[in-house]
């Protein structure tokens, strides 16, 4: 009993401690945005790591609460896998807050839907009908692929690009359904990307918009931009997290960063996955004890094509979020950060964003 209250005195101190923080920085002329800090120390860790990895490597990585960034290659316009998913599930989020559609929406699975790759959908029997609650569920946790191409019959996939192009990203583009032929024209450089495109600086920015349930901000995320949450938007972002923090694939960002069972506290990462042979890719918010962090990181060209939980490139990102979590919250992570708003005081939004 006297450690317990020895613990709570202790994580007492370190809330205040953050939140004291988080204000303090956010208060002081912009936020963690308008002072963007380099960790020159981090990032020639980060370096080092890269360079021993057999192939390329390019990542963005900032701490909301106190503007540190980190970052190699940022702006490399990379293949994203599956992480491409992300703009999907933010695309349905706008389009429940707007009405256009709603998590119980029904969608039916039809012979001849399946796809391979991964996922549970291609595996039952057809019809089946499922939510559109359902449907993004299983294309974030499992990254199901059938549920995918249902999402973007559902969402659109032209109105997925056109909401990438509202949210002021440049490099950025999902260019088809998985597994299906093209119904229109493609661009020149789709077979070079595949199923999409990204920078890590800018599918950080999707996150964070996912996290800090930054809804409803057209162009580039502007600091102090946004009030407190309403009850509607944070019911919508709840919905996301929730899918976002019970990822199924976590031998990338999450590998030495979950050290403890999680199933009763819930997991301290948020993240989506992205995988092809030759790439291996995770986007994640960290629930960092110090303050949220965002960790963009892709692995491409890599020389291990293998499927393995050992596969070189999730080795090399699982290292790289270890050593970037190590430097920024040597205390770890705490699953209770990863609400709507991410902790953050009202108002403070705009991070990842506004550091381009």
């Amino acid at each position: 009993m006297q450690k317990m209250r020895v613990y709570g005195v202790l994580l007492g101190v370190a809330v205040a401690v953050y939140g004291a923080t988080a204000a303090g920085v956010w208060a002081q002329g912009g936020g963690a945005a308008a002072a963007m800090l380099p960790d020159a120390k981090l990032e020639a860790q980060l370096g080092d790591l890269a360079k021993a990895h057999h192939g390329k490597v390019a990542l963005y990585a900032t701490q909301l609460n106190t503007g540190k960034t980190a970052s190699l290659d940022p702006d490399a316009v990379v293949q994203t896998a599956s992480v491409i998913k992300l703009t999907i599930l933010f695309e349905a989020m706008e389009q429940v807050r707007e009405g256009k559609a709603h998590w119980e929406d029904k969608i039916t699975l039809q012979p001849g839907d399946a796809v391979s790759g991964s996922g549970l959908l291609l595996f039952l029997d057809t019809p089946q009908t499922l939510t559109l609650k359902d449907i993004l569920t299983m294309m974030i946790v499992m990254s199901d692929n059938t549920a995918t191409n249902l999402a973007m019959d559902k969402i659109g996939l032209d109105a997925v690009n056109a909401r990438i192009a509202w949210m002021g990203l440049k490099n950025t583009h999902l260019y088809k359904k998985i597994g299906k032929p093209a119904t229109k024209p493609m661009p020149e450089d789709q077979p070079k990307f595949g199923l999409g495109k990204t920078t890590p600086r800018e599918m950080a920015e999707v996150m964070e918009r996912i996290g800090l349930c930054e809804l409803d901000t057209p162009g580039k995320l502007k600091v102090g931009s946004a009030g407190p949450l309403s009850a509607s938007d944070e019911a919508i972002c709840g919905v996301a997290m929730r899918m976002l923090r019970n990822q199924f694939y976590r031998d990338t960002i999450p590998r030495y960063l979950e050290k403890l069972d999680a199933t009763e506290t819930g997991s301290g990462t948020a993240s989506k996955t992205g995988s092809l042979n030759a790439v291996r890719a995770d986007v994640a918010i960290v629930a960092g004890k110090t303050g949220p962090m965002v960790l963009s990181i892709f692995t491409y060209e890599n020389a291990d094509t293998g499927w393995t939980a050992d596969n070189e490139g999730e080795l090399t990102i699982a290292k790289m979020a270890k050593a970037i979590v190590e430097a920024w919250s040597p205390a770890g992570i705490d699953g209770k950060i990863l609400v709507p708003g991410l902790g953050l005081p009202s108002g403070a939004n705009g991070g990842a964003a506004a550091s381009n």
